[in-house]
């Protein structure tokens, strides 16, 4: 979590499909000091999508998973006791700042509430880090850029971000793309001719109108990207849209009966 992303001086950016002018968007947020929260479903492209942005801007990337335990101190640093005595050791956050980089907290709602005691100040006009262990108050130069993410659909009254934290943040809304662009991505990221990912982003939509049949996520690009490639591997397509797609879409049998009754008839 603590070392910066191998995405600057790649040779190639990490592959992003372009749906609308979010790309315009999160540079002049950059270019404006102004920090970006993206809110969509889970393996829509958030992730990939500030990898790209990470890229293009020629930006060290910070990412932090976050989940309940996660705390202010892990995001700036702690002192740490070894055979030398004690010393300090940045955080994610904290390098990023200290780099002119991007750091991306996904998920950043299942983060501890004191967490928001140290993005608020980097969050505003203020664009400042206040180390209390060690009393520094860093000053982020222009590069930095706190990203956030969280899908909408896990939000309730003990988890959601409050209105004070999010209106610091130009907002994006990401969704499953359009089937046109979501065939795209299958076969670039699969590396599978366009019929077979035309075939599975067709089974994916499908899966998708049965949301309200007790599946708690529908199907995402990232569970399509990874069926296409078990096929293209040589796995017969039933198997491969069983542990890609119905396994991991619900753990009761009768409504993975019910998915594989759907990739029948389209792969049967």
């Amino acid at each position: 979590m603590n070392a910066p992303e191998n995405l600057v001086g790649m040779a190639g950016a990490p592959f992003y499909q372009s749906l609308g002018n979010e790309e315009v968007l999160f540079e002049q947020a950059w270019k404006h000091g102004m920090p970006v929260l993206i809110k969509g479903p889970t393996g829509c492209g958030k992730t990939r999508f500030v990898q790209h942005m990470a890229h293009r801007l020629n930006l060290p990337l910070y990412t932090v998973a976050c989940h309940d335990d996660l705390s202010a101190a892990d995001l700036v640093g702690r002192h740490l006791i070894g055979a030398q005595g004690t010393w300090w050791q940045d955080g994610p956050l904290t390098r990023a700042v200290r780099e002119g980089g991007i750091c991306y907290l996904d998920e950043v709602v299942e983060a501890r509430q004191d967490t928001a005691v140290v993005l608020h100040p980097l969050a505003d006009d203020r664009r400042e880090l206040f180390i209390e262990r060690t009393g520094e108050a860093l000053k982020a130069p222009p590069g930095f850029m706190l990203v956030v993410s969280y899908n909408p659909g896990y939000q309730n009254l003990l988890k959601g971000m409050k209105p004070s934290t999010r209106q610091r943040f130009v907002a994006m809304r990401f969704d499953y793309p359009p089937a046109a662009e979501e065939q795209r991505i299958v076969a670039n990221e699969a590396q599978v001719d366009a019929a077979l990912a035309a075939q599975v982003v067709k089974l994916g939509q499908a899966l998708r109108r049965l949301e309200q049949h007790d599946l708690e996520e529908v199907a995402s690009t990232r569970l399509l990207i990874f069926t296409a490639r078990m096929i293209r591997s040589g796995m017969s397509p039933r198997e491969a849209c069983m542990a890609c797609l119905a396994e991991p879409l619900s753990d009761d049998p009768q409504t993975v009966a019910a998915l594989m009754d759907v990739v029948d008839v389209h792969f049967g």
